[in-house]
């Protein structure tokens, strides 16, 4: 039996997803999150044998739950359903130790065979996005984007500053290399162009 911690923020993706599983035979559902903190939670208490997990979510994002998950060693596998078909999503996934990457529009029963595959060692990867993924590479370190992601938000470089434990000056170079990188006029570019190719 293959024991699933679901993660999903949509109380009607989690609820159909959940009962998708636990139709098959072989596949339990032992629990759901409805965002990334309690997911983390729900990992240490009830150690499942695969976290399924969505991108976007409050709390901790998907890729932040897998990055946390390899950073502790936890002895789980992750399966990221998203409906985000961008290449820098699913390297990061990759680089977090991510097994699984499928999209929500993929047949029910094609999720089902990704959480054999994967309980069995394997990888279950959409193929589109894996010839994608290695076709440009993100640019942005893990500072830049923290500070971008807060810039895209609406935060001053001073808020941005405190947030983060970082002087002024220093937060201004770092969005000043984010524009430089990507190659875009100002900070509400950097960071839309860096949201579409999925390096946020």
């Amino acid at each position: 039996m293959i024991r699933i911690l679901l993660a999903e923020d949509q109380a009607m993706v989690r609820g159909a997803l959940s009962a998708l599983l636990n139709l098959e035979t072989d596949i339990e559902v032992i629990g759901t999150a409805a965002d990334g903190e309690i997911a983390w939670r729900e990992l240490q208490r009830l150690t499942p044998d695969v976290l399924v997990t969505d991108i976007e979510m409050p709390g901790l994002t998907g890729l932040e739950l897998a990055q946390r998950v390899q950073r502790h060693g936890l002895p789980v596998k992750v399966v990221i359903v998203t409906t985000f078909a961008r290449s820098g999503f699913l390297r990061r996934a990759l680089d977090a130790g991510v097994q699984g990457y499928l999209l929500k529009d993929a047949p029910a029963e094609k999720l089902a065979e990704a959480l054999r595959q994967v309980q069995r060692g394997g990888r279950a990867i959409d193929p589109q996005l894996a010839v994608e993924a290695w076709s440009e590479a993100d640019p942005l370190n893990d500072r830049e984007r923290q500070v971008l992601r807060l810039a895209g938000e609406g935060r001053s470089a001073n808020e941005i500053a405190e947030q983060l434990g970082l002087s002024h000056g220093t937060v201004r170079n770092y969005l000043s290399e984010c524009i430089g990188k990507l190659g875009v006029a100002n900070r509400i570019e950097a960071y839309r162009l860096a949201r579409q190719k999925g390096w946020l």
